[in-house]
């Protein structure tokens, strides 16, 4: 196993996941700002600087099955009370390839560091840039162990239409590297655009936020 954070994230963006051994990994935090729990096929990565003894001792209190230990609700709010920090969901984790060439969408660079998407983005995620589309918008910032992460919001009175998917394409051709998504797994819809985008999945997430 790779042995750092950003290691095992660069190795799962080649296609190189961790071994199914049932194992978990624990590695240090890439920031201050981001702890949680990679579920990869039967092999997680937890993400803390709390001590690894703590962490090996909650996952073994529980009584469900290994595998699926490290996703559990109870670890998970053990988990957020010992580090005071909050979550909203779990995550299906896909990746892609960069794309060459231009878009085939028009984008418009966002500049407004106050709009609500740009906002809500630098919270969670460092560089941030967005694009303004006719009817959505697009976001990239580097967010988890640094990767370079994809978000995309689609005006309501024209979805269905693939622009969805198309935002999440066009991403690909703007990043030059590995472009990452996070979606809650109930967000169907979205889900079913970035993989139409040629995201793949690599994983579950569960990210733990300083409050």
């Amino acid at each position: 196993m790779p042995g750092t954070l950003r290691d095992i994230l660069d190795a799962a963006a080649r296609g190189v996941l961790p071994p199914p051994d049932g194992a978990t990994t624990v590695v240090r935090q890439h920031s201050p700002r981001d702890a949680g729990v990679l579920a990869f096929t039967a092999h997680s990565v937890v993400f803390t600087d709390e001590d690894e003894g703590w962490v090996r001792a909650a996952l073994g209190a529980l009584d469900c099955d290994a595998l699926a230990a490290t996703m559990n609700p109870r670890f998970l709010t053990a988990f957020m009370e010992r580090t005071g920090r909050s979550n909203d969901t779990i995550d299906l984790l896909s990746v892609a390839a960069p794309l060459p060439g231009p878009t085939a969408l028009a984008l418009t660079e966002i500049d407004d560091l106050g709009h609500p998407r740009v906002a809500g983005s630098r919270r969670r995620r460092d560089d941030v840039r967005a694009w303004a589309a006719d009817g959505g918008v697009l976001v990239l910032g580097r967010g988890v162990g640094g990767r370079l992460e994809v978000a995309v919001e689609v005006d309501e009175d024209v979805r269905h239409r693939g622009l969805g998917r198309a935002l999440a394409s066009a991403a690909r051709h703007l990043a030059g590297e590995p472009v990452w998504a996070q979606v809650a797994t109930g967000n169907a819809r979205s889900l079913r655009a970035f993989q139409a985008a040629g995201y793949g999945p690599v994983g579950a997430e569960a990210l733990l936020s300083a409050r």
